[in-house]
Order: structure tokens, then C-alpha cells, then sequence
């Protein structure tokens, strides 16, 4: 995973200036949590345990308050500029932390939490807002990557240091001069982050908080790619809480380890999440692809799955109470697969997670992405707040931590198949995705030719029964195909037609009545901005050659006017989806991992676009294919 020179030199403060918030932010809590603890501080009368829990609360609460408020100000103002004044507020909360350790006044310790909370909460729109100006659309699946294990691995670091802070003698002076440093630190990296276009200059600031927070959430609940995406991410921080709130637990009660096998197991989770994120920008080929989510989601559920079974069946431990160092822990015989089921579900987490905050950005509008992201931030924060009281059900249920961690991997499961169903987009795309890279060896040209708005036609030949799912795979768009009506009697292709919102048509000697609908609903699509794909041959080739374009094209767009893009396959034929006779099982077998070339010529004003003019340009791109095949 590289970056090139002048992405890496753009993107790298941001990642800087992101690590050293989120690792102060992290610092403080936990220093400020384990004083609370083993102090035994009382607010009132209210005990520890519920001191610990209001600080959590106080923390997330901004989230609630001021995520609206910041998306507009992060989508009006300049970002970086922003983030510079931002990161000088965190420097005045550090020095107001620095007072409440010297009193030790912990009423003021946390106010002074909130305001890290309002902090975060500020910068949180910008942190993924800003990503799509810093770097090109190729990159951004790894800037996102870089993101992710920045965020969790400051997370880890801030928790383990907070903890040891307060373990030696002048602690609290170590985490207030720690907490200075950290936020001067962050100040000077901020400083080299370069200024990027203002999206919304003129857009009005709502200050009334509650107000702010409903415009935000009305502008995303109507779009529904955006609101689903929105809930994948949300779902993946809700197991996430559950999961990392259980694991000390599990750890001391259930596998008898010690602090070390707590630490070690979180220390690997973050690196597992590190690990996920690359790989998803591996599986992804450089681009966005919302196909790898599947992997990510079902694995999850799967290792989940297996460690509450090792949970379940954990036999080796000693008296109640008692527990056991790192060394000891990995000489027991059930060590190694726990380890590897929470390493595991964390990189099947980062293969989830990556690629939903790249379709966010990618997906909406560079005018509102900052106020989208503050929506994200808010929704996450409910459902963090929903997997806390969750956990407190489960506890008053009085079901063991290995029943809790089968409940999550249960609903994780039940959640899959929620988003398979209602986002289909990303079951279409993981089953084009294996076509195109576990069956087949892909190769594409032009793929930036397809404009990122606005309605758009694809032309393209016709080689087999799966030319359109191979082009859906391969569009970074979703593309509503129109295809023969007889696909929707094959029982397997009708419903991925139907999750694909495939729009069937005939002949008009075959069904007047279904063709007219299908033009209809053509134009409606076009008429809302969607890419629709036709193969204008009418059929699928018999010999592997291309036939005249019917004019069926030139009525679409003598209706509604848009883009043409053509598009030429090359290296399905002969394969076992197309009508070759000569093609066996064996033959089949033979052919496995075959190249195929898509080629994705310029755009065509609809002016211009005819039948002949498209038929002459899809078998330009059809010989440029095949030049480029490999022998």
C-alpha cells in the first residue's frame, strides 16, 4: 500500500494531527477512569462504578450536542484552518486538565472531559471530510486504511498509558505535563496540513444545538445508500463496544489471564484492525469496493462465533480468582485459539469498515460529506450508547460472558442478513467481485470515464449471461441494466436480477405491453440521475461476434438526453456462462482464471449517440481489448 509523493506529503499531517487527538483523548480518560477507580472517588452519592459511568456518558454527550453545529461549520469553513483552531482549543482543555490534576478536583476533571468530548466531536466531520480533497480517488481506499489503524492504535496507546500514568509516583503530573505535550504536538503537526476548497461557503450556521443536530439527520434519513452505509458503520462501532467492554472480563473470569493477556489480546485486536484495513485496500484493487463487505461481516460473525465456544469450554483455569501471566496463559491448550479468533474478528472489522466510510465519501456530495459525516458521528454514538445499556441487560439477565459474546455473534448474523437484503448492492458486488477475481483474472481500462453524477447509458457487446454482473462489479456506480425478460425465468438469475432492479423487456411481438414499460421505467431512471446499461445487439452473441446495435438507443435518448459511454468485453466467450456448444465441464475447468478486458471508452454527447456511431465505438474498444489481452 503506497501513497504517491505528493498524496503522501498531503495526507500525513492530517494522519498526525488525527493519532495525537485521538491518542490525548484516550490519555486522559482512561488516567482520569483508573484515579476514579482506585480512589475510590465519590461525586455526592453517587458510588465509583457510577462516577465511571457518568465520565463515559460525559464523553459521548458532545457527540449528541455539537455534531451538527460542527458539520456545518466544517462544510462552510476551510478545513484545515479549522482544524488549526480546533487543535488550540485542545491545547486550553489540556491546561484546564493540568489544574484539575493539581487541585485534584475531579468535579472539574470532568467538565474538563466534556469539553475533550465537544473537542472530538468538533473535529470528528473533518477528519473523514477533509480525506477526499487530500487525496485522488484511487487512494483513498488506503488513506482510509491509514485512518482506521491510526485511530485504534492511538486508542490503545492513550488507554495503556493513561493506566501506567497514574501507577507511579506524580502521576497526575505525568498525565497533565503528558497531556500538554501530546496537544503542542498536535499543534505543530496541524500546522502543515494544506488548505483545501471551501464546499459550502455560503452555507448559514445553525447555533441552536438540537435544531442543527435534526437538519443534519433530515438530510441524510431520505437518501437511503447514504443512511444504510451510515448503519453499517454505526453497527460496526455498536459490536465493537460490546466487544471490547466484555473482553477484560472474559479475559480475567472466564480464561483466568492476567493484565498481561488483557493488554496483549487488546494490543493484537489493534493490530488486527491495522491488518484488516490493509487487506481490504488489497482486496479492493486500489478502488472502492463495497463488494469486500461481505468477507468482513461474516467473518466476524464466524470467529465470534468460535470464541464464545472456546469461552464455553474453557477447562483450564485454576481457583476462582486466580490468574495467569502472559507465558503461562500461552502454554495452556486453548490459548492460541482464542487469540487467533479476536485477532481475526478484528481483521475481518477492518475489511468491514473501511470500505463503508470510503462509499460515504465517495457517495455524497462533496457540498454536504462533512455535515454526512456528523450524522454518522451521531447515529454511531446512540448505538454505542444502545450496545452499553445492552451489555447492562445481559448482566441483569445474569448470562455468562461467553453467552454475552454469542449474543453479539448472533445479532451480527441477524444484522448480515438485514444488510444483504436491504443493501443488495453489496451481495451483487461480492458476487462480481468473486467472478471477476477468484474465477477470472480482470482487467479494466477507461473505469474514469463513467461520470460520478449525473444520468449516464452504458453500451456495451453481449457475450454471455453474465457480461452485466461482471460491468455492475466493475462500475463504481450502481447501473440499473435493462436485459430480456426471459433471465427472470431462471430461478438463481431472477433474484439477482430482481436485488440488481434489472428491468426486463421483450420484443414487440413478443410483449408490446412489457416493452413500453421497460422504456418507461428507462426514462424514469434516467430522469433521476441513475446509470442505466443496455446491450443494444438485443441477445446474447451465438458465435462470439458482435451483431448491428438495434435503435432502441437512439429512442431512449431522443426521450431523455444523457451520457453515452461504450463499453467492449473481451474473453467471456467460450466460457461456461456463454452459448458456446463446444465448451464441457473440463473445458470449463480449463479455462479457469482466464483474463477478461473491459474497455470503457470516452463518453458520447447524446447529440451525437446513434445506433451506428455506438456500434462503431463499442467495437473500437472491442479491438483495444483485444490488444490488450495477454496471449
Amino acid at each position: 500500500m503506497t501513497f504517491l509523493p505528493k498524496s503522501r506529503r498531503r495526507f500525513l499531517p492530517m494522519l498526525a494531527t488525527l493519532f495525537l487527538g485521538a491518542l490525548n483523548d484516550n490519555f486522559f480518560k482512561n488516567a482520569l477512569i483508573v484515579l476514579i477507580t482506585f480512589r475510590g472517588v465519590r461525586l455526592g452519592t453517587l458510588e465509583p462504578n457510577m462516577v465511571v459511568a457518568l465520565a463515559a456518558g460525559l464523553f459521548i454527550l458532545p457527540f449528541f450536542l455539537f455534531s451538527g453545529t460542527a458539520g456545518q461549520l466544517a462544510d462552510r469553513m476551510e478545513k484545515s484552518a479549522l482544524i488549526r483552531t480546533i487543535k488550540l482549543i485542545e491545547l486550553g482543555v489540556m491546561s484546564l486538565a493540568g489544574l484539575g490534576f493539581f487541585l485534584e478536583s475531579f468535579g472539574l476533571l470532568l467538565f474538563v472531559l466534556f469539553l475533550l468530548g465537544m473537542q472530538s466531536a468538533l473535529f470528528g466531520p473533518l477528519k473523514f471530510g477533509i480525506l477526499p480533497d487530500l487525496v485522488p480517488e484511487e487512494e483513498l481506499v488506503s488513506a482510509n486504511a491509514f485512518v482506521a489503524m491510526g485511530t485504534f492504535i492511538a486508542i490503545l496507546l492513550g488507554t495503556i498509558a493513561g493506566g501506567l500514568a497514574t501507577q507511579i509516583e506524580g502521576g497526575t503530573r505525568v498525565a497533565s505535563g503528558g497531556g500538554l505535550v501530546v496537544a503542542l504536538l498536535g499543534i505543530l503537526a496541524s500546522r502543515y496540513i494544506p488548505p483545501v476548497p471551501r464546499r459550502s461557503p455560503n452555507l448559514p450556521i445553525d447555533w441552536t444545538l438540537v435544531r442543527s443536530t435534526w437538519d443534519i439527520l433530515r438530510r441524510v434519513l431520505p437518501n437511503r445508500p447514504i443512511l444504510n452505509t451510515i448503519l453499517g458503520i454505526s453497527w460496526f462501532w455498536f459490536l465493537g463496544t460490546g466487544v471490547l467492554s466484555l473482553l477484560p472480563g472474559f479475559v480475567k473470569e472466564v480464561l483466568q489471564g492476567g493484565e498481561q493477556v488483557v493488554t496483549a489480546m487488546l494490543a493484537l485486536f489493534t493490530l488486527g484492525i491495522g491488518i484488516g484495513s490493509f487487506l481490504c485496500d488489497k482486496l479492493s484493487f486500489g478502488r472502492v469496493e463495497v463488494g469486500v463487505i461481505p468477507f468482513g461481516v461474516v467473518g466476524m460473525s464466524a470467529f465470534l462465533l468460535d470464541l464464545s465456544w472456546v469461552g464455553s469450554n474453557w477447562s483450564q483455569g485454576g481457583a476462582a480468582g486466580h490468574t495467569v501471566s502472559l507465558l503461562a496463559f500461552l502454554a495452556l491448550p486453548g490459548a492460541g485459539r482464542a487469540f487467533f479468533d479476536l485477532f481475526l474478528t478484528a481483521v475481518c472489522g477492518g475489511v468491514f469498515i473501511v470500505p463503508l466510510y470510503s462509499f460515504l465519501q465517495v457517495r455524497g456530495n462533496p457540498a454536504h460529506l462533512s455535515r454526512i459525516i456528523a450524522a454518522t458521528n451521531i447515529i454511531s454514538s446512540l448505538v454505542m450508547v444502545l450496545s452499553v445499556i445492552l451489555l447492562g441487560t445481559l448482566h441483569i439477565l445474569q448470562l455468562n460472558l461467553p453467552e454475552m459474546f454469542l449474543v453479539f455473534a448472533a445479532l451480527n448474523v441477524a444484522v448480515s442478513i438485514k444488510i444483504f437484503r436491504v443493501v443488495p448492492e453489496f451481495s451483487l458486488r461480492f458476487l462480481g467481485w468473486v467472478m471477476a477475481h477468484v474465477m477470472y483474472r480482470i482487467r479494466v481500462e477507461g473505469r474514469e470515464h463513467i461520470p460520478d453524477q449525473g444520468p449516464v447509458l452504458l453500451t456495451c457487446n453481449h457475450v454471455s449471461f453474465v457480461d452485466w454482473l461482471i460491468i455492475y462489479s466493475e462500475c463504481k456506480r450502481p447501473v440499473r441494466f435493462v436485459m430480456d425478460y426471459q433471465f427472470f425465468r431462471i430461478p438463481l438469475l431472477r433474484q439477482m436480477c430482481g436485488y440488481a432492479k434489472v428491468i426486463p423487456i421483450a420484443t414487440s411481438k413478443e410483449d408490446p405491453a412489457l416493452m413500453e414499460a421497460a422504456f418507461d421505467k428507462v426514462s424514469l431512471e434516467l430522469a433521476q440521475g441513475e446509470v442505466v446499461g443496455i446491450f443494444p445487439e438485443g441477445r446474447i452473441s451465438a458465435d462470439g461476434a458482435m451483431t448491428y446495435f438495434r435503435p432502441g438507443l437512439e429512442r431512449i435518448l431522443h426521450k431523455d438526453p444523457a451520457l453515452v459511454v461504450p463499453m467492449a468485453l473481451h474473453g467471456l466467450w467460450g466460457s461456461v456462462f456463454s452459448r458456446a456448444k463446444s465448451v464441457s465441464l473440463i473445458g470449463a475447468l480449463g479455462r479457469w482464471r482466464r483474463e477478461i478486458v473491459l474497455h470503457i471508452g470516452a463518453p458520447v454527447p447524446p447529440e451525437q449517440a446513434t445506433a451506428k456511431v455506438m456500434e462503431a465505438a463499442v467495437r473500437q474498444g472491442l479491438a483495444r481489448a483485444q490488444a490488450l489481452a495477454r496471449p
